[in-house]
């Protein structure tokens, strides 16, 4: 078995292969090594064995993260140490991340990413490089863990839209995530998503026809995921940038640190929890003045989608929040006009302030955005979720509500939590609450709280309103 080709041992499903590291890593110590194979629950191997398994199932359709290792129980991933470098071996992988014996270029690609983002904040956090204890140091631990992926360009215009929204979306929506990519793209825009299907696959796929038609060369297609999510949300075949954050706190921060606007498209929970994230930001004294261009678009049959979501926040947050984005129905052209208008802007603030362009860097991310939220029954049950404390504050205990559906929906520690202990509950300040339930029961009327073809959704919260 030569390096980079396979042997099958199911047929059709399954092969085994020990492959050559493509897209550049570098060399690991044998400490890292061993820290990589080691199977104990101190070392990092279930953890590599898990985030490789979904890289390797680029473009699996199930959203249901016990269902890969239900397909694939005999897969395993080593690193090989070898006097020339390393190797990455694999044993019963999913035969699809293969052609004619050998990996996929571009899968093959991603593993090192996994590999590497895996190995470097491990070994940082070990070392005690990282200080996760202020907003300081939660902001130069994400600066560090992009700059080692190679995410950031300097000396070059501002152009990286990030694009969110559900990963369980309709044929009409996606194509029309698609048709606002391929506007992004003939206007030089690089795109940036959470890496899986859908919402996040769409505007790169447009996105790439544009760049070719354009001729234009060095495209980056941006995928931020982390450990919790990417098993739910395999990485599409067209990323060509991965990163693993460590927790979705630190994943949302590198969407707006490194993005220069943000384009939301119809979604579920995960995209209100995107959204509240952004709106809250924005909505922190310290940000007033900053250009962040954030619009709303999907097709004209999803316009109800977000006239609901715009009632939310305008009941939640008040009616000035509607001056932080822009609702723009059923125009691609239209969407692209002003993204690339309102990054101008952006180019021109940061020029004046000497600020980067690269990194945002002046942007105030406030702790409350930043501390990791582990949605137990107990802090489900805690949030704070009542007017008359400052907007960005109830924004953020917003964003937890919808974090903790986003984990009992589709992240393993989630499911499990309310397959032991029941469903989440959520209470708080009345006519919050029947927004919310209204908002959530529309999300599961339109099929955005899981893919549909599975069973019928059952939900992992109750919301109290009454």
């Amino acid at each position: 078995m030569s390096a980079n080709q396979a042997t099958a041992t199911v047929p059709g499903k399954t092969v085994s292969a020990r492959i050559s590291p493509a897209g550049g890593l570098d060399i690991l110590s044998r400490n890292e090594v061993a820290r990589l194979r080691d199977a104990s629950g101190s070392g990092l191997h279930a953890l590599l064995r898990r985030c490789a398994l979904a890289v390797l199932t680029s473009g699996n359709l199930s959203d249901d993260p016990g269902t890969l290792f239900e397909q694939y129980p005999d897969f395993d991933i080593q690193v090989l140490q070898e006097d020339r470098g390393i190797k990455i071996e694999l044993k019963n992988a999913p035969d699809q991340a293969f052609v004619d014996g050998r990996i996929i270029r571009g899968i093959n690609e991603l593993l090192v990413a996994v590999v590497r983002d895996i190995v470097y904040v491990a070994t940082q956090l070990e070392a005690g490089n990282f200080d996760l204890d202020d907003t300081v140091g939660i902001t130069h631990a994400v600066f560090e863990i992009l700059r080692n992926a190679r995410m950031m360009r300097p000396q070059v215009d501002p152009n990286l839209v990030v694009c969110w929204g559900g990963h369980s979306i309709n044929r009409d929506e996606y194509e029309y995530t698609k048709r606002v990519g391929y506007q992004l793209g003939l206007r030089s825009m690089d795109i940036c998503t959470g890496c899986g299907p859908g919402a996040m696959k769409g505007p790169m796929k447009g996105a790439t026809i544009a760049h070719a038609k354009q001729r234009r060369r060095g495209n980056r297609y941006i995928g931020i995921t982390e450990p919790g999510i990417i098993a739910a949300e395999s990485p599409n075949p067209i990323v060509n940038n991965l990163v693993i954050m460590p927790d979705i706190e630190k994943r949302l921060e590198a969407f707006v640190r490194l993005g220069h606007g943000i384009i939301v498209f119809p979604g579920g929970v995960g995209t209100a929890e995107e959204i509240l994230y952004m709106l809250g930001i924005l909505l922190h004294p310290d940000n007033q003045g900053r250009p962040f261009p954030l619009i709303f678009t999907g097709p004209k049959a999803s316009s109800a989608y977000f006239e609901q979501i715009d009632r939310f926040l305008r009941l939640a947050l008040g009616d000035d929040v509607a001056k932080h984005y822009q609702i723009i129905v059923d125009d691609p052209e239209a969407v692209a006009h002003a993204m690339v208008s309102g990054i101008d802007k952006v180019r021109n603030h940061r020029l004046d302030n000497k600020d980067a362009f690269f990194f945002n860097w002046a942007l105030n991310i406030p702790l409350a955005f930043q501390r990791p939220f582990r949605p137990t029954h107990e802090a489900m049950a805690g949030l704070v979720l009542h007017r008359g404390r400052p907007r960005h504050e109830l924004a953020a205990d917003l964003r937890r509500a919808f974090s903790g559906i986003v984990a009992g929906n589709v992240k393993e520690e989630g499911v499990r939590a309310i397959e032991q202990n029941g469903p989440f509950v959520i209470d708080g300040e009345a006519d919050i609450m029947v927004a919310l339930d209204d908002l959530l029961k529309a999300f599961v009327v339109q099929h955005r709280m899981k893919l549909p073809g599975g069973t019928a959704y059952e939900p992992c919260y109750v919301v109290r309103t009454a």
